[in-house]
């Protein structure tokens, strides 16, 4: 637990850090958004929370801080590790700025906007692009990691053997499952996210890295 504790605030540039954290999943949340009006699928944890707050009738908001909330405890009594500010933004900020996005877009936006495949098409790259970049920044300014992809890194610990990135890829798969199981619809968005986001946000890392001193400890 002590561990757990330090690991909210003992990072170097923890200011600049934090910053960046919040504007991060404020800005995956608004990506998120935009995912969601153009219905051709978000990443599985979004596609399992969109699924489930739909169907008890909440917000994908109070739903996703509900959900973070029991898989958080989950995590701490099974040892996790890498938590911090970043983890609480990432439970909170990003369903609750997919709501607030979302409630801006149902104003001004035409209802039949994204009746064009060509228009979804249009909205979906820059969206997902940011989305991605915006999930690398979260992930590598080492802020904490959200409780979703936190329980892959239990697995993982249990499993010595077995590669992360297969881990995390049959993980994404199986929630996906879930989501489509009861009721979720599956895009062809999150079966390439299932994929590929691991490896795309590994990349990125590594090269923000490169550039980026403000990730050196």
């Amino acid at each position: 637990m002590k561990e757990i504790i330090q690991g909210f605030y003992q990072k170097k540039h923890f200011w600049t850090r934090l910053i960046l954290v919040i504007a991060a999943v404020i800005l995956m949340g608004f990506a998120l958004s935009w995912l969601l009006l153009v219905d051709l699928g978000t990443d599985p944890c979004t596609l399992l929370n969109q699924t489930i707050s739909t169907r008890l009738g909440i917000s994908i908001g109070n739903w996703q801080a509900l959900f973070n909330t029991v898989l958080l405890i989950f995590v701490i009594i099974f040892g996790g590790r890498n938590l911090g500010f970043g983890t609480l933004a990432n439970m909170f900020l990003v369903g609750y700025s997919i709501d607030f996005f979302s409630w801006i877009w149902a104003k001004v936006l035409p209802a039949d906007l994204f009746t064009s495949m060509g228009v979804r098409i249009a909205v979906l790259i820059p969206a997902l692009v940011l989305f991605i970049l915006a999930a690398s920044f979260y992930m590598d300014v080492d802020m904490g990691t959200a409780p979703y992809d936190a329980v892959s890194f239990i697995i993982s610990t249990h499993l010595p053997n077995v590669s992360f990135r297969v881990i995390r890829i049959v993980y994404d798969f199986v929630v996906t499952a879930i989501a489509v199981l009861l009721g979720g619809k599956l895009g062809i968005v999150t079966v390439l996210m299932v994929i590929t986001l691991g490896p795309v946000i590994e990349w990125l890392g590594n090269i923000m890295k490169q550039h980026l001193n403000i990730f050196d400890d």
